[in-house]
């Protein structure tokens, strides 16, 4: 199907998980918590780091809010999938304290803060969701 100007100038078919500015800083946050952490938890013991990236891989892929992505295998409400976006942003920043210089450390928690700001109407939109379905 073919898309008018008057279509695209009125925002028609927009999804709210459309990739963006705050998908590539989460997508960005999200790789560095994938690094960070097995790297930081690697001298104590590689069976936990590879349980590390297992288990931050695996949670977001298994539980998501329906209509926040596209396939959802167990949906979960707004407030689960938000806490999996700070279980992501906090395993990367104290994980990259713990296993890189301070200014790959700095650099990481600028990227979480800036990810954590730019997350902020995703996280208000999963609430309101949440809190509508609720009302049902």
């Amino acid at each position: 199907m073919r898309e008018t100007g008057g279509e695209r100038g009125a925002g028609v078919n927009r999804s709210p998980n459309r990739p963006g500015f705050a998908s590539a800083l989460r997508f960005a946050t999200e790789l560095v918590a994938w690094v960070a952490t097995p790297w930081a938890l690697a001298g104590h013991s590689v069976l936990l780091a590879v349980a590390s990236v297992v288990v931050l891989i695996a949670l977001p892929t298994i539980f998501a809010t329906p209509g926040d992505k596209a396939q959802v295998i167990v949906p979960v409400p707004g407030y689960v999938t938000i806490g999996l976006a700070l279980l992501h942003m906090v395993a990367a920043a104290v994980a990259s304290w713990l296993a890189w210089p301070l200014p790959a450390a700095v650099a990481v928690w600028i990227l979480v803060a800036a990810s954590v700001l730019a997350e902020l109407p995703r996280w208000r939109r999963l609430l309101s969701t949440g809190a509508a379905d609720r009302a049902r």
